[in-house]
């Protein structure tokens, strides 16, 4: 069992992941929806990059999407972590944690200053795990309709 970046031969995988993810937020999804986001990851110029947990039977069972972005305030990059999913069957395994450590690498290769996220303030399994490798922030977020 191992993580790795994302390559072809995991869109099987990954969609069902994916798909599975779009689920767990009540969120629509559709092929075409998830063939650009795969296109994404699949470019070397794209700055959506991909990680998945392999587990024993070379299949993928977890996932993360991350992507750098520019802190200006202190000068630095920093990664925004987009999606982190594990198939439900094998959660509480450290599976998610695995693919936290594996991210922290990524940052510190990138030299990255921080790694960022948002989660929903319901997704308390989750936050469990969060509070422990992470600490929450005074921020609060808002979304704008463009």
């Amino acid at each position: 069992m191992s993580v790795r970046f994302l390559t072809e031969i995991d869109r099987t995988d990954w969609d069902r992941l994916y798909q599975g993810y779009a689920d767990f937020y009540s969120v629509p999804t559709s092929d075409q929806h998830r063939d650009t986001v795969w296109s994404w990851l699949m470019k070397d110029d794209h700055v959506e990059n991909g990680l998945v947990w392999i587990d024993s039977d070379s299949q993928a069972q977890g996932l993360v999407h991350f992507r750098l972005f520019p802190r200006p305030i202190n000068g630095t990059n920093g990664i925004y972590l987009d999606d982190l999913f594990v198939h439900p069957d094998l959660r509480g395994q450290g599976i998610a944690r695995e693919l936290i450590s594996a991210l922290q690498v990524q940052a510190r290769i990138l030299d990255a200053s921080v790694i960022r996220w948002i989660t929903h303030r319901d997704n308390a399994i989750a936050r469990g795990l969060y509070d422990i490798v992470a600490r929450e922030t005074l921020w609060t977020t808002y979304d704008m309709d463009v």
